[in-house]
Parts: C-alpha cells; sequence; structure tokens
C-alpha cells in the first residue's frame, strides 16, 4: 500500500499508481469523502427523487398549456439536466429547451414561458436569481433542489411547485437526483414519454454498473478501472455517435476536471469529423512508425511523449422514444455508426489507442445510464490513481473566495 501524505488532496503525482486502486485500503484512504459510495448510489437516486416527485403537484404546469419554451437555469451538473431534458426530447419537440448556465434568465423569457430552476444546495446564485426573475415575469416555475433552502422559498413566494432532492451527497454525485424531477416536470408539460418502467430499469443499469464498478473488483474485471488506467497519462478526447452519446461525452469530460484534474476535450462525432478529427494528425496524436509499438504498456512511458487517447461513446439504438408513428428510418443510425468505425480506424492506423463505451438498453434514459456510469467511476479512479482525493477540489474553494471577496 502506498502511504498518502497531507498533500494529496491538494496536488496530485504526476504518474499514475496503477496498483493503488487494486488495493482496496489505499482506495478507502484516498478516498474521505467517499465519492465511489455516492457514484454507485445512482440508481437508488432515481427511485428516491421518482417517489418524491410523484408527490408534487405538477398538473399545474400543464392546465396552461403548452408553453412557448423551457428553460432550465442552473450551473454544473444542474445545467446537464438541461442538456439531458433536450436530448431526450428530440429535435421534433414542439418547444425550444434551452440550458440557461448564468444569473436570471434570458431577456425575452415571460408568461408564455416555463422557467426549472435546479440548484442541488439550493442555494446557487443563479438558480435562485433564475426562480426569482420567472417569479417577476409571470412565467410558470418550477424549482428543484434541497428542502427548506432558499430555493424552496423562493418557490413558495412565487406559489410554484418544489421538487425536493436530499442533499445526501455533492452536486457532482447527483445527476440522476435532479434529472428525474426535470424529466418528471417535463412530462407535466406534455414534452417527453418517460415511463415508470424507464425509471426502473434505469436505476437497475445504474445499480448493475456499480456493482461491476465496486472497489473490491480488480482493475482486470472492473470496467471502471480500465478506463481509468486506459486514460492515465493521456489527453483524453471524448467523441459521442448520437446527441445522447455526446451528452455523455460532456458529462465525462465534467468529471474528468472535477475528480481527476484531468484536461479533456468533448463533442459530437459529426462536428469531429468537420475539424476536430485533425487531432489525430497533431503533435499528440500520430506515431512515427517507428515510435510505434504493439506491445507496449499504455501506462509507461516518458512523460514528456504524451498522447491523445480516444473515448468513443457509440449509441447504436433507437432515437426517439417521442414519436408516435413508426415512420423511423434506420440510416441515421447506421451512419452514426460508419462515422464511428471510420474514426477507430483512423486512430488505430495512427498509432492513437482507443477505448469504447457502448450504450445498453430500450429507453433513451437507460442508454444514457449505461454511457455514463462506468464514466463516472473512471473518473475517481483516475483521480485516485494520482493520488488525489476526488471530493476535495481547493482550486474551487479558493476562485469562490478569490471572486466573493
Amino acid at each position: 500500500m502506498r502511504p498518502l501524505d497531507g498533500s494529496a488532496g491538494v496536488r496530485g503525482t504526476r504518474n499514475a499508481d496503477h496498483a493503488l486502486i487494486d488495493d482496496l485500503q489505499s482506495v478507502e484512504a484516498a478516498d474521505p469523502g467517499q465519492m465511489l459510495r455516492a457514484t454507485a448510489s445512482a440508481g437508488a437516486q432515481v427511485r428516491e427523487t421518482a417517489a418524491l416527485a410523484a408527490e408534487v403537484d405538477l398538473t399545474s404546469l400543464g392546465d396552461e398549456g403548452r408553453p412557448r419554451a423551457v428553460v432550465v437555469a442552473g450551473v454544473g451538473t444542474a445545467a446537464r439536466t438541461g442538456d439531458v431534458l433536450s436530448t431526450v426530447a428530440g429535435p421534433r419537440c414542439p418547444v425550444p429547451v434551452i440550458s440557461h448556465r448564468s444569473s436570471g434568465v434570458p431577456g425575452w423569457v415571460g408568461a408564455a414561458d416555463v422557467v426549472i430552476a435546479v440548484s442541488a444546495s439550493g442555494r446557487s446564485p443563479e438558480a435562485l436569481a433564475a426562480a426569482d426573475a420567472a417569479g417577476r415575469r409571470g412565467a410558470r416555475l418550477v424549482a428543484i433542489g434541497a428542502p427548506d433552502s432558499e430555493l424552496q422559498s423562493v418557490a413558495e413566494r412565487a406559489r410554484a411547485p418544489f421538487i425536493p432532492v436530499p442533499r445526501r451527497f455533492n452536486a457532482r454525485t447527483s445527476l440522476w437526483a435532479l434529472t428525474v424531477p426535470v424529466l418528471l416536470a417535463a412530462r407535466a408539460l406534455g414534452l417527453v414519454k418517460v415511463a415508470e418502467a424507464d425509471f426502473a430499469e434505469t436505476a437497475a443499469r445504474l445499480d448493475t454498473d456499480a456493482e461491476r464498478c465496486r472497489p473490491t473488483l480488480e482493475s482486470f474485471v472492473n470496467p471502471g478501472k480500465t478506463l481509468a488506467l486506459d486514460l492515465a497519462g493521456s489527453i483524453p478526447i471524448l467523441w459521442g455517435s448520437s446527441p445522447l452519446a455526446t451528452v455523455a461525452a460532456h458529462r465525462f469530460a465534467d468529471t474528468l476536471a472535477a475528480n481527476a484534474r484531468y484536461p479533456a476535450v468533448a463533442g459530437a462525432l459529426l462536428e469531429a469529423g468537420r475539424g476536430r478529427v485533425g487531432l489525430l494528425d497533431g503533435a499528440y496524436g500520430a506515431l512515427s512508425e517507428n515510435e510505434r509499438d504493439i506491445f507496449a504498456d499504455p501506462g509507461e512511458g516518458d512523460q514528456d511523449n504524451t498522447r491523445i487517447r480516444v473515448v468513443l461513446l457509440r449509441d447504436g439504438g433507437l432515437r426517439d422514444d417521442n414519436e408516435d408513428t413508426a415512420e423511423e428510418s434506420d440510416e441515421p443510425a447506421s451512419v452514426e455508426e460508419r462515422r464511428a468505425d471510420a474514426v477507430q480506424r483512423l486512430a488505430e492506423q495512427r498509432g492513437v489507442r482507443v477505448s469504447v463505451v457502448e450504450a445498453e438498453g430500450g429507453s433513451q434514459l437507460e442508454r444514457l445510464a449505461s454511457m455514463v456510469a462506468v464514466p463516472d467511476f473512471a473518473s475517481i479512479y483516475l483521480g485516485l490513481a494520482h493520488g488525489l482525493d476526488p471530493m476535495a477540489v481547493p482550486a474551487i474553494q479558493e476562485m469562490k473566495e478569490l471572486t466573493n471577496s
């Protein structure tokens, strides 16, 4: 077991310690904030918040008819819930769904619109300002956050529905706790078709992946640890083959930055094909014939030879859960799959290693869960391998203090 010093939570080591994440005692010592346990609670989050949201009367949202637009207001993980809603609603959603990542609401928001203010703590200045602005402008408001918080008070003053989300862990690990109420609010508006069975299957998928990624399983049978070791010492390039997979790619970039302090490039594979695929030929991409070694250990080597590592998040499933007709063509999915195959082949020809995360499940929500769960664990294991406490991010706190001083 490698001893941890007091600076481990502040600045990690440059080289990843592969043995650490297979030593249960070391993992527990390096994860005092229990980020692994919090991440493993994702399935329970889905069940709990679905039950809590069911106790809130959301019928008033739909009573006034279809809104002109829906604005999901929040920052960080809360903002990602807006991206999830927009993607699950799909391109044929009858109204625009907008993720708003700053204080207040867009200038055009008025009585014809709906604002969903989201904050895990219930005290995010951005969400509070959005909820307050929605009330003043006469927009329909739904607030989602910690019970007995400032956000609940704002919602009560506006006589708006408030969905309580117990603050059991930090916001980074609360994606599912925050996402479920957002989807249920959108369902009340008639914008998405998400059944109780979808939530149950999504929760079961998250439970299964948590079991597969538990710290007692060694890296050669643990997909979370395997992906973490694949990325160690690299610059991760995360590309999603579909809009849903692209949301998962951005989520992975979020957790890599926060949990492992790794920079990552994330985006849609379609956009990558128009420019960013050129990274494969860049200074951190293609290797010369003399540099390539098919027997090399990806975790070893001179740190000055840092290379990109492509992670393809592939979603070959159905495209729109909200379709009432069977007129969908298989062509879009097949085109996306061919594009993913082409990028993988180009990368391998250049000696750029590729990891693949495949979507599984029937509904969009379950497929999203299957592309988020393992990467969530991988980001934590990667941080631990570098001697970092995934929970403690001193720079975040310092930035808040400097901003507020």
